[in-house]
């Protein structure tokens, strides 16, 4: 991440993992992050954030369940491709 306004601010009226989360799902929408691509792993994102791990593991449960991303057992999470706008 670069160093502008923090991505994350617990004072906002949103829980943390949703803001880490909708973070995650605009770089997808503007396709810094592709499809197929490998999502860092839950502790990569904790310090990428600044986060706990469990609200870093919460934020990927949110994009699976939003259907951005897919968690495959043993391989990592992956970002899924997306439909086309119509």
């Amino acid at each position: 991440m670069d160093d502008q306004e923090p991505v994350v601010d617990p004072s906002r009226p949103v829980y943390v993992y949703v803001q880490v989360a909708d973070h995650l799902a605009a770089r997808i929408e503007t396709g810094e992050l592709q499809a197929g691509a490998r999502l860092e792993g839950e502790r990569e994102l904790a310090e990428e954030y600044g986060v706990a791990i469990g609200t870093a593991r919460r934020a990927i449960q949110e994009l699976r369940d939003r259907g951005l991303a897919v968690t495959l057992p043993s391989k990592g999470t992956f970002i899924t491709e997306q439909p086309p706008e119509g």
